[in-house]
């Protein structure tokens, strides 16, 4: 059976919210992150990914980390598109081509988007937004995003989704590192076409089912 572990409040955002989708039985194991706790190394300290049993696992000691059967894959991103691959379905690619956009629009979410947008999410999380030095901060992490955004702005203007017209898991992985630049929504309004399609992936019941979990989680 495929074991996922990580917490919902962590990059196993992925991966829970494709799995809701492709409606697959998996294992959960709630590995929480090592920093977010007084003493990850106490006696009663819950499994994380500073645990000996973990880092024997996933030796990164990193979440999210699948199990397939003993297949371990350790990068939220390769995961979501490995899980879809592998189900097939409308969310998985349909053709090569179709693959090599999938995993166009994974590397430029992780790669032109999650960086500033996460780093504002903490500038705002912070109280940093009240100072000079953040309002500082967050203006050049914006500056970083509009580039990208753009380019989604165009290719959703024209279409409902990233490809073959049609919700796949290509939407998920971007839909998830745009959703960190939904801390500061003037900017995501600069670009209505993402934010109506960032809206309309959040509302589907899976998503709202891994979020309902994350709320579920203490912050």
């Amino acid at each position: 059976m495929l074991t996922l572990y990580g917490v919902y409040r962590s990059r196993a955002s992925r991966p829970l919210w494709l799995l809701g989708e492709l409606g697959l039985e998996f294992r959960h194991v709630p590995v929480i992150q090592a920093y977010r706790l007084a003493d990850h190394a106490a006696a009663d300290a819950p499994l994380n990914t500073a645990s000996a049993e973990f880092v024997a696992i996933n030796p990164l000691g990193q979440i999210p980390c699948l199990d397939d059967d003993g297949l371990v894959l350790t990068e939220s991103l390769a995961i979501t598109l490995y899980l879809a691959r592998k189900q097939g379905g409308p969310l998985a690619p349909a053709d090569l081509a179709e693959e090599a956009q999938m995993t166009q629009w994974a590397l430029f979410a992780a790669t032109a988007v999650e960086g500033p947008a996460v780093e504002m999410l903490y500038i705002f999380a912070d109280g940093g937004d009240a100072t000079p030095e953040g309002q500082a901060a967050i203006a050049i992490a914006c500056e970083k995003l509009r580039r990208p955004l753009a380019r989604l702005q165009a290719h959703l203007a024209a279409q409902a989704h990233l490809v073959g017209d049609r919700f796949t898991v290509a939407d998920v992985n971007t839909a998830e590192c745009v959703r960190y630049a939904q801390s500061h929504p003037s900017l995501l309004a600069e670009f209505p076409a993402v934010k109506a399609w960032l809206e309309a992936c959040q509302a589907r019941p899976a998503f709202q089912a891994m979020m309902a979990g994350r709320m579920a989680e203490p912050a």
